[in-house]
């Protein structure tokens, strides 16, 4: 029974395995998390042969204890509050307005970063394979989720190596799929679950997008009709307005 995976390669390999199924089918795409979800979602893409894209998704921290996560932030003006911690802490409108706007503009610098010119895959009507490294409080995936949801797929997975029991139960309903390698319980950190475990850097997360790129570039890409500005009036769909209000993240 696998208690560790190597390396995220490995974890890619183990998680493509078992999306055996999505192979060579063209309206299958691999989103995945920057940073460390893209050599993960890069092993999948490969083996099923479908495109891999980046989603950017922001963790917003709690000031003073930035590792703590009360929401995050997605393209497409998505924002997610973790309402608990925020009550708790009583942080109030400004200072969460304030590290969303800081947090953004690190968001649009990344996308640029790890795509440059090249549009966003059209993923209307696709299913789509989200992937992260592991899911620990989940805030991004939820944000992740809400962005691609207004996207309009026609499925989406979730593909994680590693995540907690009742993580994996949380996200299950939320989504149309979700695979998870080794659910460990308890979870302690995605780390954990790694024997390496090094930061992947924005150079690895480039290259892996330009190789990819080379297998997939007759595939069309048309791009994204989703705003990257968060509108704190104005919300763009449904899911938008309720990812904003939802509890626990």
């Amino acid at each position: 029974m696998l208690t560790q995976f190597r390396d995220r390669k490995e974890a890619g390999k183990l998680l493509a395995a078992q999306l055996a199924a999505y192979a060579n089918q063209q309206d299958v795409i691999v989103l995945a998390l920057p940073r460390g979800g893209v050599p993960v979602g890069f092993e999948i893409a490969q083996a099923l042969h479908v495109p891999l894209d980046v989603i950017v998704v922001r963790k917003l921290g709690v000031p003073g204890q930035e590792e703590l996560a009360m929401g995050a932030i997605a393209t497409g003006g998505i924002r997610i509050l973790n309402k608990d911690v925020v009550q708790f802490l009583d942080i109030s409108d400004e200072v969460i307005d304030g590290i969303t706007a800081q947090e953004l503009q690190e968001l649009e610098r990344r996308e640029h970063l790890y795509r440059g010119e090249r549009p966003a895959y059209d993923i209307s009507g696709r299913t789509v394979i989200l992937v992260d490294d592991g899911i620990a409080t989940g805030a991004t995936m939820h944000a992740a989720v809400a962005s691609i949801k207004q996207r309009q797929p026609s499925r989406i997975i979730i593909a994680v190596p590693t995540a907690a029991p009742s993580t994996c139960n949380e996200f299950a309903v939320e989504v149309d799929e979700l695979v998870c390698v080794i659910r460990p319980e308890p979870f302690i950190a995605v780390g954990y679950w790694y024997r390496q475990f090094s930061q992947t850097s924005d150079e690895e997360v480039r290259s892996l997008l330009e190789r990819a790129n080379q297998w997939t570039s007759t595939i069309p890409q048309r791009p994204q009709n989703t705003p990257t500005t968060w509108n704190h009036k104005k919300k763009t769909s449904k899911d938008t307005s309720q990812a904003e209000h939802m509890n626990t993240v």
